[in-house]
């Protein structure tokens, strides 16, 4: 693949987002199955690499060869072993009824593509295989504290409902939080965050 912005972001030593992992999907951890994860964008890794220190077998996809390297380097700092992918999502095959889980920490692909990626994110689950998401709202354009500036890669509960369709929601919310993460993401922000479930 040829270079991304985000190889650009990404080539310094500092960890944008930090390399500790999103504070929602640590507290929520605890309900996913041990077993095959999939991490969508995962950029540096941190989300990765925490998940394969509670013993997940974790698969990590981003467009950034710059950031997975990084995420690779951080797994054997912590004496892990993740599998990394550079892939475009927009073309990435998630095989069907694969996953025991598979997560989405800002995940803010273009409108056009996402409820494709969506789509074979359920189909990629197998059964009692769990999502963990969180993202932008659109109200985040008002905060300037951290995700995309266009308006079609940030996601409402309500589109979100509709693309996932075929998962069960146990929680699904949309709230304003702190994030700090690094660098990039630095205040209040406008949030949805979800967790379901395939049948």
């Amino acid at each position: 693949m040829k270079p991304t912005q985000w190889d650009e972001r990404y080539a310094t030593q500092e960890y944008q987002y930090g390399t500790e992992a999103n504070d929602f999907l640590r507290s929520r951890a605890e309900q996913l199955t041990l077993g095959k994860c999939l991490c969508l964008a995962e950029g540096e890794g941190r989300n990765a690499v925490y998940l394969a220190q509670l013993g997940h077998q974790v698969t990590a996809v981003d467009a950034s060869g710059v950031g997975l390297r990084k995420a690779e380097q951080l797994a054997r700092q912590r004496g892990i072993t993740i599998t990394t992918q550079v892939a475009d999502l927009g073309e990435y095959a998630i095989d069907a009824e694969s996953w025991d889980s598979i997560i989405s920490i800002y995940c803010h692909v273009d409108g056009a593509i996402r409820p494709e990626l969506h789509r074979k994110v359920v189909a990629g689950l197998r059964p009692g295989g769990k999502l963990i998401l969180e993202a932008y709202r659109p109200e985040q354009l008002s905060y300037g504290t951290g995700g995309p500036p266009t308006l079609e890669k940030l996601m409402s509960l309500k589109q979100l409902q509709h693309e996932l369709q075929g998962l069960k929601m146990l929680y699904a919310e949309e709230l304003e939080r702190e994030v700090l993460e690094g660098q990039l993401h630095t205040g209040i922000g406008a949030i949805v965050q979800i967790v379901a479930e395939k049948p």
